[in-house]
């Protein structure tokens, strides 16, 4: 696999972290939250097309629908929640929505990497560089989710108050988009 290949596959494996954490980032996160996000999104990038390449394609198939579906209804309650934020008396003096504990977090990395699990079903067979493919990856993936969080923080201030209804929006359109 050529080196432009591999930083397409990258790239294509970086856009659901990306547009997930567009809408986190509107909803308002801290830099330690960016950080936080960004390098466990990195680390699963890595991790979930080594663990594809030692599990096989069945093991595969049946975490995927699962990890899918749960992601999909954490992103659905989510999006749900900030939009009801948002809303006249909706309870905006609410806390804002903090992905970077605990559960919250694992399942948002996870969610965003299943793709990259089924990714590493195929890397034996292709005859690539196992190491430098998972960390262009993994690489990748953290600057893309740097990006979507910055840019939706950014985002965020322009908006202003109409930003978390926004987040919730695209936080639910990823939901459906992972369930289907």
């Amino acid at each position: 696999m050529s080196l432009f290949t591999l930083l397409l596959l990258a790239l294509a494996l970086g856009t659901d972290a990306f547009s997930l954490c567009l809408g986190v980032g509107l909803a308002g996160v801290s830099g330690a939250q960016i950080a936080m996000i960004s390098i466990s999104i990195l680390a699963f990038h890595i991790l979930m097309p080594l663990a594809g390449w030692q599990i096989g394609e069945a093991a595969g198939r049946f975490l995927g629908q699962a990890a899918g579906v749960v992601g999909a209804l954490v992103l659905f309650y989510l999006g749900a929640r900030m939009i009801w934020q948002s809303l006249p008396g909706g309870g905006a003096a609410a806390p804002k929505i903090v992905l970077v504990k605990d559960w919250g977090l694992l399942l948002l990395a996870l969610s965003v990497s299943m793709d990259a699990l089924a990714v590493g079903f195929t890397l034996g067979t292709r005859g690539t560089n196992l190491l430098l493919t998972v960390f262009t990856f993994g690489i990748v993936a953290g600057l893309m989710t740097l990006s979507g969080l910055l840019l939706g923080r950014w985002l965020g201030r322009w908006l202003g108050e109409r930003a978390q209804l926004v987040g919730g929006v695209i936080l639910i359109g990823i939901g459906v988009k992972l369930f289907l």
